[in-house]
């Protein structure tokens, strides 16, 4: 079983579209959203939930009124100010510590597990889709990466899938660091601008970090075409083998706007180079 991952240094290099392509291209394979902050592949997959589970991270404290005596002490202990003057804890503000908990001479506050966010089973018209969503001001998006991954591998050893397909997080942070786990090869879209030259560097260089082959494709070259002529070099000079460049095209985004995967749209420049690139790349990683 391969696991292949699609990530981009930046956002809005085109990662997620060409990822849709690929589910719509790919056979016998689990979908995967890894940018659990802001998942959207499932707006072109036209999915159908399954399964929802609550995902639980860290702790957070919860004051037992009736046994409060407002003392104030745990106001004091706070170094992050999470205690207002009301004795009221702002969750926001909180950083799960417990040490007001720990503080508290009454025993009235208890540390809870937190409900930061939920993870999905989907069905697609192009196969299973596990994916998730973080909560607005919630942490641990690595752990909730890493259990996405999980579900996705049991489906398809249950059902015999021979692909992962995982649509990564942009940046090098936790969700990626988490998403390059164990994977076969990851493919870093990139983009002919300054900001996308110097994103896709520091994640190759993660990538290089753990030990994860690289490919990339450099999405709407020709809109630049001396920046993709340095960003060609550079993934040259560090043995990154260039999957393919896609020429900018409108039909794109009409896709997008009717909820469909460039392949499925209709024909044009970027429909075609993205199904070479499949083809290259399934043949290359032998998926």
């Amino acid at each position: 079983m391969k696991e292949l991952l699609v990530i981009s240094g930046k956002g809005g290099t085109g990662k997620t579209i060409i990822t849709g392509a690929f589910a719509a291209l790919a056979r016998n394979k689990v979908i995967v959203d890894c940018d659990v902050d802001a998942a959207d592949l499932h707006l072109i997959l036209h999915h159908t939930v399954k399964e929802a589970h609550l995902f639980k991270s860290g702790k957070l404290p919860i004051i037992d009124e009736n046994r409060c005596t407002q003392c104030g002490i745990c106001r004091e202990v706070c170094r992050f100010g999470a205690v207002k003057e009301d004795i009221i804890i702002s969750h926001i503000d909180c950083e799960g510590c417990g040490f007001c908990s720990f503080a508290c001479p009454q025993e009235a506050i208890t540390m809870v597990e937190n409900v930061s966010g939920e993870w999905y089973i989907s069905d697609t018209r192009y196969g299973p889709l596990v994916h998730a969503r973080l909560r607005p001001a919630d942490e641990n998006s690595g752990k909730l990466v890493t259990l996405v991954k999980k579900k996705a591998r049991e489906i398809a050893e249950k059902h015999g899938h021979d692909l992962i397909l995982i649509d990564g997080s942009p940046g090098i942070g936790c969700p990626v660091i988490a998403s390059l786990s164990g994977v076969s090869c990851a493919i870093i879209v990139t983009e002919p601008t300054i900001s996308g030259l110097h994103d896709a560097t520091r994640v190759v260089e993660v990538a290089n970090h753990f030990g994860v082959p690289v490919r990339a494709i450099v999405n709407k070259y020709d809109l630049n075409a001396g920046m993709t002529e340095k960003i060609e070099k550079y993934f040259t000079r560090n043995g990154v083998g260039i999957a393919g460049k896609i020429a900018f095209d409108e039909s794109v985004v009409r896709a997008m706007v009717q909820g469909k995967t460039i392949v499925e749209y209709a024909d044009g420049i970027a429909k075609d180079t993205v199904q070479k690139i499949w083809e290259r790349l399934a043949e290359d990683l032998a998926i």
